[in-house]
């Protein structure tokens, strides 16, 4: 027997072979854990959800004989479907793009590198595979998130986690030459192992896009990057977006009054907000407190400045606060003076820290509202020891950056409607009028590609034409113009209802 699921998301089958199909419902509802699909039934019609990993066509054949005694069993068809289904899956944890899927995500990539190069950024494209002691450096990269090979001679490599550590990385060889500062973009897969708390359990390829701005640092660089990323949501027209700054310097100098034994710990628990640590650590009650206070050292930005003030601070740490404080001002400044501004609040919250040692000043989250929830859009930040770590001299340059997840901005733009609904579409089918005229066809498509660089011209692929065919075949496809190319070398046009 044999059934197809449509890209329409339906499929429709009865009788086949002797076979009923309340029996194809029920091995299709027993292979639902495995093969994660959903069946309801809707009459004899029945609805099958989009499969986690596959879109598009996928049919199957179940081998049976017609004659009912040599009749596979139940369990034989729901162990031939999971082979079937889970031999030709992509691996666990990647995903294919189909066309719309793709339309999709051009949509959005396109619009932030216009953005991108606006800003004076330039593409750089580093390698998919790194040393593992590359990614490693700094700190930046926890080793059980990096997905790890070997090479031919058995030293191990990286599949990509982000793309900082391989522009830093990459930068490095030539930075002493460069012209400074130097400003890249990307638009890249990168590779991550999943963690417990993950919030893609299982997904382990990703998109990104972002910049890198090495060789300068001080106000107006940070500036420049904050109001680089208002800039991509604008382009985006999205809403309801918050930028939540941080000052890892700043918070990493806090930290420093607490004992060594247990800075990695209280660090790690104001990174995940975890107050129930904290208030549980066996230290001296005055420690407690200051740490309990530093992890609600988050909000207003003027109210959060006011109480780091309060206490008495080291020149450096006061350098800082007040560095911190003109940035803040500048950007409320900015968000202020702009009427169609997509920065719903500017939030300071000196508890964004990361749990290993990459960033060095500022740092700041990119969250979006949704009806789910909160989401983070993108992280940031500055890392001026990071540059310096692969040069031979060891000598820093500064550099500060943002990267902005592909996946999360289609999950927040979906529900807006402005991303494409269909794949692009063909502006004209060539169509040979005879097997004569073939010839004639190709040579008619190659001369419109040409007069229209920007169209899509497309073959009409069949042998056997007919007026109906083809107009079958072009309102399918959503194709507007037919051109009827002939063995004389007429061609005749038309206009698709």
């Amino acid at each position: 027997m044999t059934f197809l699921i449509q890209s329409d998301d339906s499929v429709c089958f009865g009788s086949v072979q002797g076979y009923p199909s309340h029996a194809l419902v029920s091995t299709w509802t027993s292979l639902k854990p495995k093969a994660q699909i959903l069946c309801r039934p809707l009459r004899r019609r029945h609805r099958i959800w989009k499969n986690t990993f596959n879109y598009g066509y996928l049919l199957i054949d179940l081998i049976g004989n017609q004659e009912k005694g040599d009749r596979p069993s139940a369990q034989q068809e729901l162990d031939y479907l999971g082979k079937k289904l889970m031999v030709y899956q992509p691996p666990a944890g990647s995903r294919d793009l189909f066309p719309l899927d793709v339309a999709q995500k051009q949509w959005i990539e396109e619009r932030l590198q216009a953005i991108f190069q606006r800003w004076g950024y330039h593409r750089i494209i580093t390698s998919t595979l790194e040393r593992l002691d590359t990614l490693m450096a700094g700190g930046a990269i926890n080793r059980s998130t990096v997905i790890q090979l070997h090479d031919a001679d058995n030293e191990v490599l990286g599949l990509r986690p982000e793309l900082t550590a391989s522009i830093a990385r990459a930068a490095a060889m030539w930075m002493s030459e460069a012209s400074l500062p130097q400003r890249f973009y990307y638009n890249t897969n990168v590779f991550r192992r999943p963690t417990k708390s993950s919030s893609h359990q299982h997904q382990q390829e990703f998109y990104q896009a972002g910049v890198e701005l090495l060789g300068s640092g001080g106000l107006v660089t940070d500036a420049e990057v904050i109001l680089l990323v208002i800039d991509c949501l604008h382009a985006l027209r999205l809403e309801q977006c918050h930028l939540v700054l941080g000052e890892a310097g700043l918070t990493r100098s806090l930290l420093s009054t607490f004992p060594e034994q247990w800075r990695d710990q209280i660090r790690l628990a104001i990174a995940q907000l975890d107050r129930i640590t904290l208030e549980t650590l066996p230290i001296d009650p005055d420690l407690r407190d200051r740490a309990l206070w530093m992890l609600d050292l988050r909000g207003n930005p003027a109210d959060v400045l006011q109480r780091l003030c309060a206490i008495d601070l080291d020149d450096h740490q006061q350098t800082m606060v007040t560095n911190l404080k003109s940035l803040v001002d500048l950007l409320q400044d900015h968000v202020s003076s702009q009427s169609d501004s997509t920065i719903q609040s500017l939030v300071l919250d000196l508890s964004l820290v990361q749990t290993f040692d990459y960033y060095t000043g500022l740092v700041f989250d990119v969250v979006a509202s949704s009806p789910q929830g909160q989401r983070i859009l993108g992280k940031g930040g500055r890392y001026d020891q990071l540059l310096g770590l692969y040069l031979p001299d060891k000598v820093g340059y500064p550099g500060i950056g943002f990267s902005l997840s592909i996946e999360e901005l289609h999950h927040v733009l979906l529900p807006t409607g402005q991303l494409p609904k269909n794949p692009p579409t063909s502006d004209w089918l060539v169509v040979a009028s005879t097997p004569q005229a073939l010839s004639l066809s190709f040579s008619h498509a190659h001369q419109l590609r040409r007069a229209h660089p920007s169209m899509h011209i497309e073959l009409y692929p069949g042998d056997v034409v007919t007026s109906e065919q083809v107009n079958h075949y072009a309102t399918h496809r959503e194709i507007q113009n037919i051109a009827w190319v002939h063995s004389d070398g007429n061609v005749t046009t038309e206009t698709v209802p």
